[in-house]
């Protein structure tokens, strides 16, 4: 499932691409399948970081990528293991609102990322989280889980405070917003809603086969419940 639109980077051939808190490695992956592309992988969790390292060798055994290299890190998005300047692009994607001190990530993503790099940042959006947030209590008290809900006011101030000029962006996954409103009103642990585990089909089937029916309807509904936001900045 991607959130980030690759043709926004502007990244070519024997660019290098970060892809911060890259969770089991979806974007990460998705990066290593652009031709002639450096993609680095960092999060914090080593069991995340070593399924995607398993995620990438498998693509190399397959001969899956796109003829660049890959890294994956185990690391903290506020205190980056790399020198200025290092990345054509920076991906952060559905981690801010995870991170206490959201004001030094944000800086950090700034600065290893190269004059006129790309950064595309996504994050919850606010009417969908907050409806989350009504339905479950244990959604935003779970260790390690969101800690904020950021408008599209809140999230431009914080990226361009540390110096990036917004470009434009766009809504992501509309289909995905009721399987989490009803897992929330009928319990995050609670393994025997049939509604959920059926809607989870459902999803698992629309990212394996992407039937244009539903290509077309999650486009369509983007604008009105996407679940996420995607935003993306130039650092001039």
């Amino acid at each position: 499932m991607i959130t980030v639109d690759f043709k926004r980077l502007n990244v070519k051939p024997g660019s290098r691409i970060l892809d911060v808190g890259c969770g089991q490695g979806r974007h990460t992956c998705e990066a290593y399948c652009q031709p002639g592309i450096t993609a680095v992988g960092l999060d914090l969790n080593p069991s995340d970081v070593a399924q995607t390292r398993g995620m990438l060798c498998a693509m190399d055994d397959a001969g899956m990528g796109g003829g660049g290299t890959w890294q994956v890190f185990s690391g903290d998005c506020t205190c980056l293991p790399f020198e200025n300047d290092f990345f054509d692009a920076v991906i952060c994607s559905e981690v801010l609102e995870h991170i206490p001190n959201n004001k030094k990530a944000a800086a950090e993503l700034v600065r290893v990322l190269k004059p006129t790099g790309v950064l595309a940042v996504s994050v919850p959006r606010y009417t969908p989280e907050v409806i989350c947030w009504t339905l479950s209590e244990q959604y935003y008290n779970t260790p390690g889980g969101h800690i904020r809900i950021y408008t599209r006011k809140s999230l431009l101030k914080l990226i361009e405070g540390v110096g990036m000029k917004y470009r434009g962006g766009h809504f992501a996954h509309s289909l995905h917003t009721p399987y989490w409103w009803l897992k929330c009103a009928m319990g995050l642990d609670n393994e025997d809603a049939r509604a959920v585990r059926l809607y989870h089909r459902f999803l698992v089937w629309d990212i394996m086969k992407k039937p244009w029916l539903t290509r077309a309807l999650d486009k369509l509904l983007n604008p009105f419940i996407g679940k996420s936001c995607v935003y993306y900045f130039t650092r001039p």
